[in-house]
């Protein structure tokens, strides 16, 4: 049995929360890279060198790439052979306050969603556990902005919509989405469980890299045509036309009932940030 005391998880959440916030992940910034290159609209190509040239401040200032810092979505990873010592909870939560108050991020958590008191530290997270053979601990920190977050979908598919209805709904959300997510965007996408594992596995699926295709022949296709038929929607970069609207198209799956078809998607401007650490 491995132990793990609760002040490593505070002090390296702490460190995730900051570096998630000014630091947009390398394959991102290669996919505006690689879309710019091919962006025939000079506006369009404009805005993803002011992009370029944002994030590329925040990287050699260490400041936060957007002003909206987002809710601190924590996904742990803790091996079944692990102990921690001391509170698991208060220890992340005392991690994300420490790195949202030193790291001088902006504070967007509000403690009841109908009175809007806001609780001043971004605390608490939003916290996922998945426990998995071994002794290691992994932490991943997400922060999620609600411009994009508002845009997001989950549509309780019959299994007669087939896939031509998923097709459908996922690039009519984009569509409806329009300029309001801050694109180009990454399109997370979960297909079957529940309809609340439909809506976690899309949000998991913003955190795989958007160089990286689903393992699954099928859907790495599908991926590749819904990234087509959703740049072909002329949004473009911040919504001024063009045909960089979306990054990637990630999805994942789960098996599913006999009587449904999930389908969430979950929406990230190019701000998809995410930075891991095994303790």
């Amino acid at each position: 049995m491995r132990e793990i005391k609760a002040e490593q998880i505070t002090e390296t959440v702490r460190d995730l929360c900051i570096a998630a916030n000014c630091h947009l992940p390398a394959d991102i910034k290669g996919a505006i890279a690689d879309l710019k290159a091919c962006e025939p609209f000079s506006i369009a190509k404009n805005i993803l060198e002011k992009i370029e040239e944002n994030y590329g401040i925040a990287d050699s200032d260490n400041v936060p790439i957007c002003q909206d810092t987002g809710l601190a979505c924590v996904f742990l990873e803790i091996g079944q052979d692990v102990h921690i010592t001391g509170n698991l909870k208060d220890a992340v939560d005392e991690g994300v306050r420490r790195g949202y108050t030193e790291g001088f991020l902006r504070k967007s958590c509000v403690k009841d969603p109908i009175d809007r008191v806001n609780t001043l530290d971004n605390t608490p997270a939003v916290l996922y556990y998945d426990i998995v053979p071994g002794d290691t601990f992994k932490i991943t920190v997400a922060p999620k902005g609600f411009g994009s977050e508002n845009m997001s979908q989950i549509k309780m598919l019959k299994p007669s919509d087939g896939l031509a209805g998923v097709k459908d709904f996922i690039v009519k959300v984009v569509e409806d989405a329009g300029p309001n997510p801050c694109p180009p965007i990454v399109v997370g996408v979960g297909i079957g469980g529940t309809f609340d594992k439909a809506a976690l596995l899309a949000k998991k699926a913003l955190m795989r890299p958007v160089d990286v295709r689903n393992e699954n022949p099928f859907y790495s296709a599908l991926e590749t045509e819904l990234l087509e038929k959703i740049n072909s929607l002329g949004i473009g970069p911040q919504g001024f036309g063009g045909r960089t609207t979306a990054l990637a198209v990630n999805i994942e799956t789960l098996p599913t009932h006999i009587a449904g078809l999930p389908c969430a998607v979950n929406i990230n401007c190019h701000v998809t940030r995410h930075k891991s650490a095994v303790l």
